[in-house]
């Protein structure tokens, strides 16, 4: 029956059975089949991931434009475009029938112990709690309280719902990312993309210190710092530390890649200058515009730690080929003199700032020791997160000079624990340490395409150095784009011969 059928009939896609005599069961129809399907839906995935990823890109070059989305209005538009591309994503793997490439159990102990914070944010954010566990604050309208009114843990419901919209905005780039750049050539794209917006905002900068700002960017402009789109000197200096890693990374894989091993000097050196006089160069200048970018905020704290993330960089490369890799040796000690020079020329900026204040803040020392004992009163509850702002003057005293307002406390870490308690507080810090430790193992154990999870984790202690002297990390364009990182690290942490989907 099944060779009549199928000597006189035309298969499925108009496939003539006729020339694909089959003989046996329906089984082995359908099995004869399922190549041609597989190649179809498979093509189908890559437009819809394609499209993804290039919306992902554009989402990451618009974050700086709009001070560094350091706006609500920013807040409202990042908050539409990177969840609701989570969940087109979703959807389109839903309709498809396909599994993720990356499963959630790669990052289950992260998920939980996000899971956990914005569970707990929504216990601070709810009115039915019992009064004694109310902050205090919510004590001051007396017996007046209405519905609108009633207490809750957190000191300030509308700057913790807009802390926790930051937060869910974050945690959307970084599953698309972790999803997205499984594939090897994609990663490093994003990589390159990274690099590539880093320098326009870079150059942008350049040209506002001689020509000033765009009308619709109201931000005032110091002929001798640099902050491009950005309110603040030390944000920007985070994230041109963020963009310099990534192409100081694609540059020593360049390298790897391109100078001869195992061959005399003279190969080595001719093929070195071959590599810099190609793909080399574009990426050599897009280091040096950073670099002077970078030492143009005169951001002590931005330019220590991207310097200290440079030594790691340079350090995982170097225990990745360290059996004798003369060629990346001669690289490393290549890119440090390249540093070095452009540090003597366009460095005046950040030694002056060096020699007028120092390397310490006498104020932040103060405000340190206020965060701590605002903690140290709500151990447990925390103030609500994301409340610094209103929590902070309840604390400020005659040992801090009068002069300002302090909207943040100059230290990631202590805002995050003044916020949600030392327990829930500790619980987010430690999700985004756990994936930092996937991404070193990664670096330290691929023996190829470790250059993503090797930049993951130089950008994770330029951000987690820098946090604890300044609030860059708090500033969503600068999230938002260690997220990007962060995902892409993970999702290369494991060979790619390895199946990770669900």
């Amino acid at each position: 029956m099944v060779q009549r059928f199928a000597a006189g009939r035309t298969g499925l896609d108009g496939w003539d059975m006729r020339l694909h005599p089959i003989g046996g069961s329906m089984e082995q129809f359908e099995h004869y089949q399922k190549p041609a399907l597989t190649r179809r839906e498979t093509a189908e995935g890559e437009i819809v991931e394609s499209v993804v990823w290039c919306a992902l890109i554009l989402g990451l070059a618009w974050a700086p434009f709009w001070y560094g989305s350091n706006d609500p209005v920013a807040w409202g538009i990042n908050a539409i475009i990177f969840p609701g591309l989570a969940i087109f994503y979703e959807l389109s793997l839903l309709i498809r029938n396909r599994s993720h490439p990356v499963a959630l159990q790669v990052v289950m102990i992260p998920a939980i112990l996000l899971s956990m914070v914005i569970v707990w944010i929504a216990i601070q954010l709810a009115t039915w709690i019992p009064g004694f566990f109310a902050n205090p604050i919510w004590s001051l309208a007396g017996g007046a309280l209405t519905e609108k009114l009633r207490g809750s843990i957190s000191a300030d419901r509308d700057l913790t719902n807009l802390a926790l919209l930051r937060l869910l905005t974050g945690a959307s780039v970084f599953w698309l990312a972790l999803q997205l750049c499984r594939d090897t050539t994609r990663s490093l794209r994003l990589i390159a993309a990274i690099a590539a917006i880093g320098v326009l905002y870079g150059l942008y900068g350049l040209v506002v210190v001689k020509t000033g700002q765009l009308a619709v960017l109201n931000i005032p402009v110091d002929e001798k710092r640099l902050s491009s789109t950005f309110y603040n000197y030390n944000s920007f200096a985070t994230y041109a530390g963020l963009c310099l890693v990534a192409a100081s990374g694609l540059t020593l894989s360049l390298y790897r890649q391109g100078i001869v091993r195992g061959a005399g000097w003279r190969l080595r050196l001719s093929s070195f200058i071959d590599t810099t006089g190609h793909r080399g160069a574009v990426l050599i200048a897009a280091c040096f515009v950073m670099l002077v970018a970078l030492l143009m905020t005169g951001s002590r704290g931005g330019v220590v730690s991207t310097g200290i993330a440079l030594a790691i960089l340079g350090a995982l490369s170097l225990w990745q080929g360290r059996k004798h890799d003369e060629a990346l040796n001669g690289t490393v000690l290549f890119g440090i003199f390249l540093a070095a020079a452009t540090l003597v020329a366009f460095g005046s900026t950040f030694v002056d700032k060096i020699d007028t204040r120092g390397l310490s803040d006498p104020n932040r020392l103060l405000v340190y020791r206020l965060t701590l004992q605002s903690i140290l009163d709500k151990p447990f509850l925390g103030f609500g997160y994301g409340t610094f702002p209103v929590v902070f003057p309840m604390y400020r005293d005659r040992s801090l000079s009068v002069d300002g307002v302090w909207t943040q406390a100059h230290d990631t870490y202590l805002e995050v624990l003044q916020g949600l308690g030392l327990v829930f507080g500790a619980a987010l810090i430690a999700a985004i340490v756990v994936l930092v430790i996937y991404a070193l193992k990664g670096s330290l154990r691929r023996r190829e395409n470790a250059v993503v999870p090797q930049i993951t984790v130089g950008a994770a202690c330029l951000v987690g150095i820098h946090s604890f002297v300044d609030f860059s990390l708090q500033i969503e364009a600068v999230a938002l784009l260690f997220m990007a990182l962060l995902g892409a690290g993970v999702a290369q942490a494991e060979s790619s011969r390895r199946s990770l989907a669900d």
